[in-house]
Order: C-alpha cells, then sequence, then structure tokens
C-alpha cells in the first residue's frame, strides 16, 4: 500500500513539473475535441442506379443550424445539437408479425379502412371480382403481373419468389375489428394458378405465396399512411353494415331471462353491441374480450373523451368525483355469447347473479334499437 502511494505521488510531481501538456494540452491525450468538426468536408449524396426505386431517407442526426462558419478560425464552443422532431401520435398503421403470419393493424374502425384499402388495389391495376362490405372482404380476378399497374408489376417482380411467368393471382383481402376497440386488423391472402389452367383454385387460411402476400401488406401499408396524411374517407355502407347482425330476436331463455339472439359471428357481434351501447348512450366502464363482456354502469352517460369540461367545468369542479360516481353507479355486465353460428347477449350483476328481468330487458332493447 505504501508502495502504491509513492508511485502515485511520484506521477503527481511529474505531471506537475511538465504542466500537463501531454495530458490535457492541444497535443494532450485528453486535449478538446470541440473544433474538429470545423475541418470536417461535406461529401456528395450517394447515387443509386437510375433504375433503382428508393424511399427517400431524411438525416437521422441532423447538424445544428446555428454552426459557425467554414472559414471561421480559433476556438468555438460546440452549440447542444437541436432535438429530433417527434411527431406527437404514433402512426395510425403498423405492421405485425407472428411466425409467418403477417398483418396490418389500423387505428381506425373497420368502416374507414375498407374505401382505403379497397381503393389501394383498384388504382395498381387489380379488378374486383366480389366485395361484401357487411363481412369486410373483398377478392380480386385471376391476373398475371403484367395485368397490374408498370409500377405494381415492377415491384413485385423484383420482391416475389416462385412464381411462373405465365402464372396468374388472385388476391383476397379481409378486414376484421381489432382486438383494441375502433381499430382494424387487415389481412391479404394470395392464391396461385397455371395462365392454361381454368380451375377455380380455392383461397387457404396458408398463403400459396407468403412472399407475394409480404410484398402487398408492405405496399398497402405505404398507401394507408399517405391517406391518412391527406385525409381519407368512410364507407357509409360498411359503416352501416359492417357490424349489423342479419337477424335480430329480444326472447327469453328457459328460467324466462331477457336474450338478445344475434345472427352474426362473434367478432361483428362484439362489433356491433359496443357501438349499440354507445349510441344508447351507455358507459362502457371497461371491456374483456376474451370472455365477452362489457362492463357497464347505467347512471352514467356514455364516455366521450373528446369533450372536456368547459372553463367554468375547471375552475369550480362542476365534475363529478369518483366517490360521487361510485355511490350512484349501477353497474352490469353485458356478456356475448357464442351459440352456434349466432351471438346470445345476457345483462348479469355479477359472474354469478343475473340483473333483474327489467333492468336486463330495458338494455337490450336499447343495443336492439341500435343495431344495424
Amino acid at each position: 500500500m505504501k508502495r502504491l502511494t509513492g508511485l502515485s505521488a511520484l506521477a503527481l510531481v511529474i505531471a506537475s513539473a511538465s504542466g500537463c501538456g501531454w495530458i490535457y494540452g492541444e497535443n494532450g491525450y485528453f486535449r478538446d475535441r470541440g473544433s474538429d468538426y470545423l475541418e470536417a468536408r461535406q461529401t456528395a449524396p450517394m447515387q443509386l442506379p437510375a433504375n433503382v426505386e428508393a424511399k427517400r431517407l431524411d438525416p437521422l442526426l441532423p447538424v445544428p443550424q446555428q454552426v459557425a462558419s467554414s472559414t471561421a478560425v480559433g476556438e468555438f464552443e460546440v452549440p447542444r445539437p437541436q432535438p429530433l422532431a417527434v411527431q406527437a401520435d404514433a402512426s395510425e398503421f403498423s405492421l405485425q408479425k407472428s411466425g409467418e403470419s403477417r398483418w396490418v393493424v389500423a387505428q381506425r374502425v373497420p368502416a374507414e379502412v375498407w374505401p382505403v384499402a379497397r381503393q389501394f388495389f383498384a388504382d395498381n391495376g387489380f379488378q374486383i371480382s366480389e366485395e361484401r362490405p357487411q363481412t369486410g372482404e373483398f377478392s380480386t380476378t385471376w391476373q398475371r403481373f403484367d395485368a397490374l399497374s408498370a409500377s405494381m408489376a415492377r415491384r413485385l417482380s423484383s420482391r416475389v419468389s416462385g412464381v411462373a411467368p405465365d402464372a396468374e393471382t388472385r388476391v383476397r383481402v379481409r378486414i376484421e375489428p381489432g382486438v383494441q376497440r375502433n381499430t382494424s386488423e387487415i389481412f391479404v391472402v394470395s392464391a396461385e394458378r397455371p395462365a392454361s389452367s381454368t380451375a377455380d383454385v380455392a383461397f387457404t387460411n396458408r398463403s400459396s405465396n407468403p412472399s407475394l402476400d409480404a410484398a402487398l401488406l408492405d405496399e398497402m401499408l405505404v398507401a394507408l399512411a399517405r391517406s391518412a396524411e391527406q385525409g381519407g374517407s368512410v364507407s357509409l355502407l360498411a359503416a352501416r353494415d359492417f357490424d349489423a347482425p342479419s337477424r335480430v330476436s329480444l326472447t327469453e331463455d328457459g328460467n324466462g331471462n331477457p336474450l338478445l339472439s344475434l345472427g352474426a359471428d362473434f367478432d361483428r357481434a362484439w362489433s356491433g353491441v359496443g357501438r349499440s351501447l354507445e349510441m344508447a348512450d351507455i358507459r362502457i366502464d371497461d371491456i374483456n374480450r376474451s370472455l365477452g363482456v362489457y362492463y357497464v354502469n347505467l347512471a352514467e352517460g356514455a364516455q366521450k373523451p373528446d369533450q372536456e369540461p368547459g372553463f367554468f367545468g375547471k375552475v369550480f369542479g362542476s365534475a363529478p368525483s369518483k366517490e360521487e360516481i361510485d355511490a350512484r353507479a349501477e353497474r352490469y355486465q353485458v356478456r356475448l355469447t357464442a351459440v352456434g353460428d349466432s351471438v346470445q347477449v345476457t345483462v348479469d350483476k355479477d359472474i354469478d347473479t343475473v340483473a333483474p328481468a327489467d333492468v336486463a330487458r330495458r338494455v337490450l332493447t336499447l343495443i336492439q334499437d341500435n343495431l344495424g
């Protein structure tokens, strides 16, 4: 320990005697490098071949605008870099992957996604052969790549592998309500056949060419984002009929409890019931899609996050407190149960207790009146 202390003292004496120039001076090991960038020179931007298409690349770390002139000499204090511009809201569209499966998630209801997705395929030369806005599906006819728009054919030919030059392809697009409310999930599945064949190859759950589906999803993702920036349209037909069941009947079960039967699959029934509760001005406190339950409070109106309290409401606190809401709450559970090709909707007080018949009938009637 004494030897280490002695060596440290010796090093301190040597450094003091030499003035620390070899450590902190202009040519020292720990010299100030704050002005080194003044000697840097800008190079020409990278050039791509004329036949290559590429997206514009924005600088990841932009150089601050208030830098010194290139003719400046002497010391210069480097300014703090300007913060990167960050968008307040995340992108409305994102690509999701799970194993070999890929799909697009949109932060919009299916009625808003439908016309933009359909227009993307129509604009790129796909001929729509069948469309069902009520179920969120449309399909294209059998076509070769060279029958599409020139730009789309070129991009698909460069990205998609395993497609014969004379092969024909058709695509099915399916738009479903997302797991989270007011979202959509877009799926693309393709089918292929030889050009000489007239067989009507059926679509399967697993694509015959995943690389084609991936390329179409990537292209559609760009088109959806561009449409969102420009302000997309809304399909009134899809908005009115997408989650409307084919039949609705208010009946009773074997114990005389009110029961609403919907002729629809679970996804559309779930979307329709949620929309109907909001239109009926019933507050939804929570949801559990895996259990098929909307937790509602009949004592309060539907929550409208876009409506903020006014000036006097903020000053005088006219909005009810959580304690006041809990004191007058009338909480129930609107439960959806898939039974065969239909969905049954019931109203419960909790998981073990059914709601009073008059309350259940009132809620189910409101749902029925606002469906479709």
